[in-house]
């Protein structure tokens, strides 16, 4: 079994118990932090757990198929797990979404005086303080129709220009859900092709927070990070500056910590109660210019606080 993972995670350092620790998949860690039992559970598990990103499983059919290995050896696993892989019960290996952008998507750039749909987008943009800059730099449109209409769009594109993801949010106020995004692995970098990762990088929350940040800012789509991201950050980055609503202050300094546990340099922006898509570039620009780096008593201070 050690010779097949080792087959497809590359070289394993033997720890302790019947484990190895391989570089994780998911995260890219410099260092091998994936762990793997290797000896069964009473359940004949192997558990496995990256102790840098936390991501973790019961098996080592949930380790294959989350980092998204050839099928051909999810499927070599059987035999050598039958009592957990063997019978007619081995789940079936679905087919990976490939993200594309709607097919009635219209860029906000070419729009006419009659498009009455893309007008409508564009005012709902502006009334956001997006810039006709802006909505050209992240090729920004709208659905004309299907299940988008209604809806700008919000494209994100990896470090290769190639389309990782997009954001679709309603146009109308009153909606009941206000975000459709596609059904795709989130584990992405969000604006990735803007991303210099030789200077300061900001974490928001949101695709308009990071529109409005302008410089360097990563929205990681709610208050986790994704293991790909928080692999990046951790590799090729020295300065991070935190930026997330208050609601999401225990896990900001969750994620300081471990970035200061590393080495990093690491902001925290303590935000009013509005957003930074609400303060817009300049009061946000004002608010972290003279900012000083967290120290390890302003964490356990804050840590405190939480008590």
């Amino acid at each position: 079994m050690l010779n097949h993972v080792e087959t497809v995670l590359g070289k394993g350092k033997p720890t302790s118990r019947g484990n190895y620790a391989f570089e994780c998949p998911f995260c890219h860690h410099e260092k091998p932090k994936l762990e793997i039992n290797f000896s069964p559970n009473k359940h004949q598990h192997n558990p496995w757990h990256c102790w840098v990103c936390d991501t973790r499983g019961k098996t080592l059919y949930t380790l294959f198929k989350k980092a998204k290995i050839n099928p051909k050896y999810i499927s070599a696993l059987k035999p050598l797990i039958p009592k957990v892989y063997g019978g007619l019960d081995e789940p079936e290996i679905q087919p990976q979404h490939i993200v594309k952008l709607p097919d009635e998507f219209k860029e906000l750039r070419s729009i006419t005086r009659t498009d009455i749909k893309g007008r409508r987008a564009l005012h709902y943009l502006q009334q956001r303080g997006l810039s006709k800059a802006d909505i050209l730099k992240y090729n920004i449109g709208y659905a004309d129709g299907g299940n988008y209409d209604n809806h700008v769009i919000i494209p994100s594109y990896d470090s290769n220009f190639n389309l990782n993801y997009f954001i679709a949010r309603s146009l109308d106020k009153n909606a009941w859900q206000k975000y459709k995004n596609p059904p795709v692995d989130r584990n992405i970098i969000m604006f990735e092709s803007f991303i210099n990762w030789d200077v300061p990088v900001t974490l928001c929350e949101g695709v308009f927070d990071a529109i409005a940040i302008k410089r360097n800012a990563i929205p990681i789509l709610g208050k986790n990070i994704s293991p790909v991201l928080l692999g990046k950050l951790l590799n090729h980055t020295t300065q991070i500056y935190i930026a997330l609503d208050k609601d999401a202050s225990k896990q900001a300094f969750k994620y300081a910590k471990q970035f200061m546990d590393e080495g990093k340099k690491v902001y925290f922006v303590r935000l009013p109660e509005k957003d930074p898509s609400d303060m817009g570039f300049t009061q946000y620009t004002n608010l972290v210019q003279n900012l000083n780096h967290l120290t390890f008593s302003d964490l356990l201070e804050q840590k405190l606080s939480f008590i």
